[in-house]
């Protein structure tokens, strides 16, 4: 089987109201897709391995679904975490949910993508109405785990969702959607999670090297600041280019 036939196949995978783009036409034609930004560390590799996966992912398994795994998933990341306060057992188990929820919320764009079922208004809202409800579930469950002072982890959601909503007002008044910052994106989030749940799993009282703060403590305190400053820096510039825009002509 060729490239080219395997394209034409999964592309003929989409069915019912998704498949028929002529349709569709007169809903969605001034409706512009913003630019996507991904620059983050394993942006590139990440990229051919969604490619490869959905060229091969049944045809009963849609968009919809990898949304839902991935949705489900972090609700079951939470819970592990909340978890770890009776069983450090907990750390695995978030670290497994953390790796069905990429695979889920990674793919389910990429897959519409690959079968030309692209749905932009829909996916956009869903998927990060989504991502906010999960935030708020990962960051109860590290608050309640004990793994975390509940400070922190109120302060990462904060932050997390002033990043959040400066994105997407950006993706609405710029056209642009960010998707990483400082070459970091949800997957190295993920990634990094990962690491901590395997140094507590190892060593629950694991402290940083020469310091008293805790593992996921002192990457909580580096994420919140990176976050806000991020924030703060994309405000800015993003204040001062649309005042240009709209102000200098």
């Amino acid at each position: 089987m060729n490239a080219r036939t395997l394209t034409i196949e999964t592309t003929n995978r989409c069915k019912g109201a998704e498949a028929n783009g002529t349709a569709r036409e007169g809903n969605v034609a001034a409706f512009k897709n913003a630019t996507r930004l991904q620059e983050s560390i394993t942006a590139a590799p990440e990229r051919k391995v969604l490619l490869w996966l959905a060229a091969r992912m049944p045809a009963r398994v849609n968009s919809d679904h990898l949304t839902l795994l991935g949705f489900a998933s972090m609700l079951l990341a939470g819970a592990s975490y909340a978890l770890v306060r009776w069983d450090s057992a907990g750390l695995l188990l978030a670290t497994v949910f953390l790796a069905l929820n990429w695979f889920g919320d990674s793919l389910d764009g990429t897959l519409a993508r690959v079968r030309n079922c692209q749905r932009p208004r829909y996916g956009f809202y869903v998927d990060h109405i989504i991502d906010s409800m999960g935030a708020l579930f990962l960051m109860t469950g590290l608050a309640i785990s004990g793994c975390m002072d509940w400070r922190i982890a109120a302060g990462m959601l904060v932050a997390f969702l002033l990043l959040s909503i400066e994105s997407y007002l950006a993706t609405y008044t710029m056209g642009v959607f960010r998707m990483s910052f400082a070459k970091l994106g949800p997957t190295e989030i993920r990634i990094l999670l990962a690491l901590g749940n395997g140094a507590l799993w190892l060593r629950p009282d694991a402290r940083m090297p020469g310091l008293s703060w805790r593992v996921l403590d002192f990457g909580g305190l580096v994420a919140i600041a990176g976050m806000l400053i991020m924030f703060a820096t994309a405000a800015i510039v993003h204040t001062r280019t649309l005042y240009k825009q709209e102000t200098q002509r």
